[in-house]
């Protein structure tokens, strides 16, 4: 009895290894300053032994870690079949988050559903939603980006209809991130650039009449223009986050050391959690953590490169671009180079529907780049072909003695060997 030839696997690619280990030490990192953010304060206020966040991020992180696996599985196929589903529930929580009683309210914004710890942020799972849907309608009707009119119906609808709704909450922050994410997508599925430049102008527009229309709005712009202005007002958190940046120097002051988490510093272990960060680790952790999203971003890039349709290609630049605005709206607030949005950190802040929704997006881009491999395995790029492996040469030899025998032998060459028509 003849041994099977085993078919050589081929190994992943180097995007899939550096993507999943660029996300395990920004979630190590995570776990470890929500840990130092926190700690001191908790045990201050008489709030337990100062485990509290730290326990809870790393039990939504396994959580999120199991989401995550399943994806980089079957996130293709899952989210193919189930799109409609996720953009409807998604719209369906952002409405009833706004009615009394059933969302909560927090700084301000209406954006959570449910009392508790663990209350879900209907916005974060629309994210995920828009990405799939303008994805998936953007591949299947290409030529609907040639006309302003196209491009906005029902692309444009939808993901207004969305920023609408989250606006109102208002979630000002999440508002821009969706803006860019649906931005970088039509990018990548070829608009002209001449119609993001009407829509750039729209959302400009619209941006100038909600600061004129909400004073709060107009309080968190001009802190951000001086924030020592109004140091113990709008512009307090700005100026505390500059302090706690300032005295870390290089290489900080030592882990748990920090001053500003304790009683200056409000949100130290979600929004703000970089300035804890740069006192703690100086410029060293912050340029550490800028570097592992920079490679989280070329892995997206590159997975987003190497797609195998329009689709997977759309998809793997949305949730690319879901991680780095994030990150970089983020990383702009903190260093004063936005005004504040709300944003936490990927990864690293505290906040359980941000990870859980940023961890799937890993998975659902390890997904894409093993079907890239899948491809390249099977198929020769430059040509299109089939490869001939040992193993699809063995069996492209035994179809073609099964045509032959089909046919009645081996054909030969010339006129002679054609064979007659019927009739």
């Amino acid at each position: 009895m003849k041994r099977r030839e085993r078919v050589p696997t081929q190994p992943r690619p180097i995007e899939h290894r550096v993507l999943i280990t660029a996300t395990l030490c920004l979630i190590a990192i995570g776990a470890v300053m929500v840990y130092s953010a926190s700690s001191a304060r908790n045990l201050l206020e008489g709030s337990g032994d100062g485990t509290a966040y730290l326990v809870r991020y790393v039990g939504l992180g396994l959580i999120a870690l199991a989401g995550m696996h399943i994806m980089s599985r079957h996130g293709y196929e899952l989210t193919k079949r189930f799109m409609p589903l996720l953009l409807i529930g998604s719209f369906f929580a952002c409405v009833i988050v706004l009615v009394p009683g059933i969302g909560t309210e927090v700084n301000g914004a209406r954006s959570w559903l449910g009392p508790g710890i663990f209350s879900p942020q209907p916005s974060e799972f629309m994210k995920l939603a828009l990405i799939l849907y303008c994805a998936q309608f953007l591949a299947a009707h290409p030529r609907r980006i040639e006309t302003f009119r196209g491009m906005m119906s029902p692309v444009g609808i939808v993901a207004g209809g969305a920023c609408l709704l989250i606006i109102i909450q208002p979630d000002t922050g999440t508002t821009l991130l969706i803006a860019g994410i649906v931005a970088a997508i039509l990018i990548a599925a070829g608009v002209p650039m001449r119609f993001l430049a009407y829509l750039a102008g729209i959302g400009l527009l619209l941006l100038i009449v909600l600061i004129i229309l909400q004073p709060y709005q107009q309080d968190r712009l001009t802190s951000f223009l001086d924030p020592w202005a109004s140091k113990t007002g709008e512009g307090f958190q700005a100026s505390q986050g500059f302090i706690a940046l300032g005295s870390g120097g290089l290489f900080g002051v030592g882990l748990g050391q920090s001053v500003q988490k304790v009683f200056y510093l409000p949100e130290a272990h979600t929004d703000f959690i970089l300035a804890v960060i740069g006192e703690e680790l100086g410029l060293f952790g912050v340029t550490v953590v800028i570097a592992l999203f920079g490679l989280i971003v070329w892995s997206g890039l590159r997975i987003a490169r190497s797609a195998t349709d329009q689709y997977a290609k759309l998809v793997a630049v949305g949730l690319t671009a879901l991680i780095s605005c994030q990150a970089i709206l983020n990383i702009f607030v903190v260093l004063g180079m936005a005004p504040l949005t709300g944003v936490p950190l990927p990864f690293i802040s505290y906040g359980p529907t941000n990870l859980i929704v940023i961890l799937g997006a890993v998975g659902l881009l390890l997904n894409l780049a093993d079907r890239n491999r899948a491809y390249m395995r099977l198929v020769d790029p430059s040509t299109g072909r089939r490869r001939t492996t040992a193993h699809s040469q063995r069996d492209q030899g035994a179809e073609d003695r099964d045509r032959r025998r089909r046919d009645g032998g081996p054909r030969r060459a010339g006129s002679g060997g054609r064979r007659r028509a019927a009739g």
